[in-house]
């Protein structure tokens, strides 16, 4: 909404702006009965999302209007006549524009513009990084407390690809993660992770520092990115390590190359080379569509730059300290001592003062603005 002065004034212009809503409102639902919008997933998707949008915008104009209206209502009741009724009146009003105070914020939220890849599921990239075996294995526990985050929020999880370090932990592993609004709570996980510990195999006790990559890359549809079969170089062969005697003495396995971009893909943990190649090709187009999007915002003076770096892979962002139980969200300087909980998917605190973080940058932009 446009910003005015004046009481009336801004109650007018809730008022319009709900009845613009409500307008908006009844056209998604009378597309949604159309036989070409349940004949068409993307657009379905599409109109149902920006309907629950709308809905919280409109509930909480509503809350606005009821809670202006009894405002003005105390406020000419307390400069009345009736002594009672006016030191009644004049209580009320100070919890009554505190009120105001936080729905008109939670409005401010509510109308930034969504990232177009909130709603989507992603594929996540974990990577050992400095630090040998011991960063092995900590890819390991990131891997597993996403997954129990995952089973925490009623998510389907699937492993795409991994390849495992002799001592355990993964060297890399990528899973897939669908769900409603699964991007929305991951996309702030792309970094560095580092952690501080007294690894296994330390026979002296010495602490030491190792450190893996995670890159959450939103899921995308073969609408999202065309790609060509003649911009594609698929190899099999077969595959190696863990997995059985069929997996081993089969190529099963498949690696694709895009062509264009020199992004290759490998998938080695079915037996069934349609179902690694299904796989790579999920992989294929996550990367690719991240790479178009990078491009798209390059293009655009205008793009925001998150105060969190939800699209920086290689900027440090947490330790996970284990002698002393810590762990610490570098870009917002938020330190917890419940690191066990944390490691065992209990991190919706942590997601959530990353996105009041990021919502709280926008807001003091647009006033700057």
């Amino acid at each position: 909404m446009t910003q005015r002065t004046g009481s009336e004034t801004l109650l007018s212009a809730a008022q319009a702006e709900q009845k613009k809503i409500e307008e908006r409102l009844g056209e998604i639902d009378g597309a949604l009965c159309k036989p070409e919008t349940l004949r068409s997933r993307v657009l379905m998707k599409s109109l149902n999302t920006e309907r629950s949008s709308l809905v919280k915008i409109n509930d909480t104009l509503v809350d606005i209007l009821d809670a202006e209206s009894l405002l003005k209502e105390m406020n000419i009741a307390s400069s009345g006549n009736d002594p009672e009724l006016s030191e009644m009146a004049s209580g009320e009003i100070p919890e009554l524009k505190t009120r105001l105070e936080k729905l008109n914020h939670k409005l401010k939220i509510l109308l930034i513009p969504p990232d177009p890849n909130d709603q989507r599921g992603v594929v996540m990239e974990i990577r050992a990084g400095t630090g040998g075996d011991e960063a092995a294995l900590f890819a390991g526990s990131i891997f597993k407390m996403y997954s129990y985050y995952a089973q925490k929020k009623g998510w389907k999880s699937e492993v795409m690809s991994a390849r495992e370090s002799d001592r355990g932990g993964y060297k890399e592993i990528i899973l897939n993660l669908s769900g409603s609004g699964v991007y929305s709570r991951l996309k702030y996980e792309s970094g560095v992770h580092r952690v501080q510990r007294v690894p296994e195999t330390e026979t002296s006790g010495r602490i030491h520092t190792s450190a893996c990559t995670v890159a959450v890359l939103p899921e995308a549809e073969e609408i999202d990115v065309e790609i060509k079969s003649d911009e594609l170089r698929v190899d099999v062969y077969r595959s190696s390590g863990p997995g059985g005697q069929s997996v081993n003495t089969t190529d099963s396995a498949v690696r694709i190359t895009h062509l264009p971009t020199g992004t290759v893909v490998s998938c080695q943990d079915e037996k069934s080379q349609i179902k690694n190649k299904a796989k790579a090709m999920k992989v294929l187009r996550a990367r690719l569509l991240i790479v178009k999007q990078d491009e798209e915002n390059a293009k655009r003076s205008e793009s925001r730059k998150s105060m969190v770096g939800s699209g920086d892979r290689s900027a440090k962002i947490r330790t996970y300290n284990f002698p002393q139980g810590r762990f610490t969200d570098h870009r917002i300087h938020l330190t917890l001592h419940n690191l066990n909980d944390i490691l065992g998917g209990s991190i919706d605190q942590i997601i959530d003062e990353l996105i009041k973080a990021d919502q709280e940058k926008i807001l003091a932009e647009r006033s700057k603005g």
